[in-house]
C-alpha cells in the first residue's frame, strides 16, 4: 500500500493539524510506503507573501521531522521542488470539466465569503489530483472537508484511463472519522482563521492561555461535568481506552472543576510533545534543507517516468 498526503505551510502547527493529519502520517510510515509533502503550491491560493511562505515551508518541514517523520522510512519533500507535478496537472486538466470544478466546496465557500479567488483556487483540485495520481497513491488520508477533492481525483483517473489506457492507480480515501474534525477552543473546527487553535510548539504561556480559554458550560464543582464540548473532545485525543475511562470518571466526579481538568490537559500536552520539542531545537535550517532536497530527488525519480508515459500517450512526446 502506498499512502500519500500533504499539509499546507499556512502558519504555526496546531493540535488540529497534528491529530487530523500529521500523527496519522507518522503512524503510516511504520506499516506502508509513505509519500508526504509540504504543499507549497497549494498554499499560494491564500498566502501571497513570499517571505511568509518561505518561512512557513521551513517551519512545517521542521515540525514534521520533530514529530517523528523519518526521511529514511518515507519520501518527504516540498511540493514546489518537484515541478513535474505542474505539467502532469495540465495533462489531467483535460479529463475534468469546468462545471465540475465550479461545484468545488472549497471554491464556492470562499467565493460566498466574499473572497476574490485567483485561478489557482479554481484549479486546486486538478493540482491535488496530480499530487495523488503522479505518485500512484493507493490510499489518501484526508479530512471530510477534502473528500470531494479526492472524488474529483478519482473521476480524473477513470476518465484518463478510459481514454488512454490503464496508466494511473485509482486512489481510495482514508478518513479517520473520530479525528476528522478536531474542535478548537470555541467548539468550532480548530482553524487559524477562527483564532481558536492550541499550538503544538508554542511556549508554555501560549499553550496555557489557550487551554484555559477552552469554552465550557457553567456547571459547578459538585456537579458532573458535560462531556459534550471541546474540553473533553480535545483531551480524549491524547488518551488510550483506559485513559478515556479515567477521564470519564473525572468528568463525573464531584469536587472537580473544569479548571482542574484544564490544568491536567495542559500537563498532558507538555508531556506528550516534550521529546519532540528537543528534536525540533536540534534541527538547523541547513539540516532541514538537506533532508528536503534528498526527498525531492526521490520524489522526482518516481513521478518522472509516469509523466513521460502520460506525455507519450497523449502525444506530447514525439
Amino acid at each position: 500500500m502506498r499512502v500519500l498526503s500533504g499539509i499546507q505551510p499556512s502558519g504555526r502547527l496546531h493540535l488540529g493539524n497534528y491529530f487530523a493529519m500529521m500523527k496519522r502520517m507518522i503512524h503510516w510510515q511504520e506499516k506502508s510506503e509513505l509519500f508526504c509533502f509540504i504543499a507549497s503550491y497549494h498554499a499560494q491560493t491564500t498566502l501571497r507573501d513570499g517571505k511568509e511562505l518561505r518561512l512557513h515551508t521551513m517551519e512545517a518541514a521542521r515540525d514534521f521531522l520533530a514529530l517523528g517523520l523519518d526521511p529514511k522510512k518515507s519520501v518527504f519533500w516540498v511540493q514546489s521542488d518537484v515541478p513535474e507535478v505542474h505539467e502532469l496537472a495540465w495533462i489531467l486538466a483535460q479529463s475534468i470539466t469546468v462545471p465540475q470544478l465550479e461545484l468545488g466546496h472549497s471554491y464556492k465557500d470562499k467565493v460566498s465569503a466574499g473572497m476574490a479567488p485567483g485561478a489557482g483556487l479554481f484549479f486546486y483540485p486538478v493540482l491535488m489530483a496530480a499530487d495523488i495520481l503522479g505518485f500512484r497513491a493507493t490510499s489518501v488520508p484526508v479530512g471530510r472537508d477534502q473528500k470531494q477533492h479526492l472524488e474529483m481525483a478519482r473521476d480524473i483517473c477513470r476518465r484518463f484511463n478510459n481514454e488512454y489506457g490503464e496508466l494511473f492507480t485509482l486512489p481510495e480515501a482514508d478518513i479517520a472519522l473520530e479525528v476528522a474534525l478536531v474542535p478548537g477552543i470555541d467548539g468550532r473546527k480548530m482553524s487559524k482563521s477562527y483564532n481558536n487553535t492550541i499550538p503544538v510548539f508554542g511556549s508554555t504561556a501560549e499553550i496555557k492561555k489557550q487551554v484555559m480559554s477552552i469554552v465550557t458550560d457553567s456547571k459547578g464543582m459538585d456537579e458532573p461535568k458535560s462531556r459534550e464540548g471541546p474540553l473533553y473532545e480535545i483531551f480524549q485525543l491524547f488518551l488510550d481506552e483506559a485513559g478515556r475511562r479515567a477521564l470519564d470518571e473525572k468528568f463525573a466526579a464531584r469536587g472537580v472543576g473544569y479548571g482542574h481538568i484544564k490544568k491536567d490537559l495542559l500537563q498532558t500536552i507538555e508531556t506528550h510533545f516534550a521529546e519532540c520539542r528537543e528534536r525540533r531545537a536540534a534541527l538547523t535550517d541547513e539540516v532541514v534543507r538537506a533532508i528536503m532536497e534528498r526527498g525531492a530527488q526521490r520524489a522526482r525519480a518516481v513521478i518522472r517516468p509516469l509523466l513521460d508515459q502520460a506525455r507519450a500517450l497523449t502525444g506530447l512526446a514525439y
